[in-house]
């Protein structure tokens, strides 16, 4: 299948850097979590280049756990007291 149809029939193709920025994962885990089939595959673009469906990598993106935040809790630290000698 040309590219163009893989294109024209998913929507649009991500390359690496905009698979990194979208993810907030880096190459070395993208391809990690890819090879454990915990990741979209990349699809072949050239001899030379991949890329990423991007409906797949939303979808991935959909699935992952939310993390929510509470404030992180005020601490004080006091200065140590001085006493004379």
């Amino acid at each position: 299948m040309d590219t163009r149809e893989v294109s024209a029939r998913t929507g649009s193709i991500l390359r690496l850097p905009e698979v990194r920025l979208r993810t907030g994962l880096s190459k070395s885990t993208i391809y990690e979590l890819e090879a454990k089939g915990a990741f979209p595959h990349r699809i072949r673009l050239t001899d030379r280049a991949v890329g990423w469906v991007e409906a797949e990598i939303q979808e991935w993106n959909a699935t992952r756990p939310k993390i929510e935040r509470s404030p992180a809790p005020r601490t004080f630290v006091q200065s140590p007291s001085r006493t004379r000698l």
